[in-house]
């Protein structure tokens, strides 16, 4: 069985991690390169960076910061916001990223899928996508419909036309966020994100919502997920208590969730 994922999720503004809740209310966490370092040592499988104003500004991404996280982390590191172009991929890829995410300009110019999977490899394109429940009515089968510009502009694409598209043009990954939970802490929305999976053959990641274990659990079981995004149980200050990487994969296998191994000084599992 292949075993899951946990992906820290940066959303930045000027060099640091903030947290908000629905899209908005940001408070500030910490230098995006201090907690990236701090993750890491912490085992996080992933992470994913997320520059939050560059598409809504229609500015280039921070490099600087990126360059800074990935001077840190030698796990799979994803990037996205304010990527219009190959070109822009390209500046990305060099500073230290593994992945690219697109989104909204996705939306805007859907090519840009394509061109990015021809040039570095389906495996390198992640479609992240913003979700929101809107109710079924006729041109949103699903129900949930795509926004774009960090929530704030609906598209009137249904979810599951869109994430079935966006494999076709040879995205590798598909990140599901819900916009109704994003921040709450009270679970991922497990209708659209098994519906999603069920709908596309390549690797589906639950966003938005994770608040407990159980939360994330579910996400990676029922809701058919292969990794789980996270952020407010981790470092927001909104929470009594946050809780470590080991933690969570310790308290994920005894639930039976397959996770990566916790890895000793020694760079052998623990316990062999």
């Amino acid at each position: 069985m292949l075993t899951k994922r946990l992906i820290a999720c940066f959303d930045v503004i000027d060099g640091r991690v903030t947290k908000a809740q629905q899209f908005q209310d940001n408070i500030d966490v910490a230098p995006a390169e201090e907690l990236a370092a701090h993750l890491y040592d912490d085992q996080i499988d992933e992470i994913v960076f997320y520059d939050i104003t560059a598409s809504a500004q229609r500015r280039k991404i921070d490099l600087d910061t990126v360059r800074a996280v990935a001077r840190h982390v030698f796990v799979p590191f994803t990037v996205g916001g304010g990527i219009r172009s190959l070109d822009d991929m390209f500046e990305v890829l060099k500073a230290g990223a593994e992945k690219i995410s697109v989104d909204s300009m996705a939306v805007r110019n859907p090519e840009i899928i394509r061109e990015g999977a021809g040039a570095f490899g389906r495996q390198c394109v992640v479609l992240s996508t913003q979700v929101k429940h809107m109710g079924v009515r006729p041109g949103l089968p699903s129900g949930y419909e795509v926004f774009i510009d960090g929530a704030r502009e609906a598209t009137g694409l249904d979810a599951l036309d869109w994430v079935r598209r966006g494999e076709e043009l040879g995205a590798g990954e598909l990140v599901v966020n819900s916009i109704d939970r994003d921040g709450t802490a009270s679970g991922y929305d497990l209708e659209i994100t098994s519906a999603v999976a069920e709908s596309v053959n390549v690797p589906v990641i639950a966003s938005g919502g994770a608040g407990t274990v159980e939360h994330i659990a579910a996400g990676l079981t029922g809701g058919g997920a292969s990794a789980a995004i996270i952020s407010s149980i981790l470092y927001s200050p909104r929470f009594d208590r946050n809780v470590g990487v080991r933690e969570l994969k310790d308290a994920l296998v005894a639930r039976g969730v397959p996770m990566r191994p916790y890895l000793a000084p020694d760079g052998n599992p623990e316990g062999n």
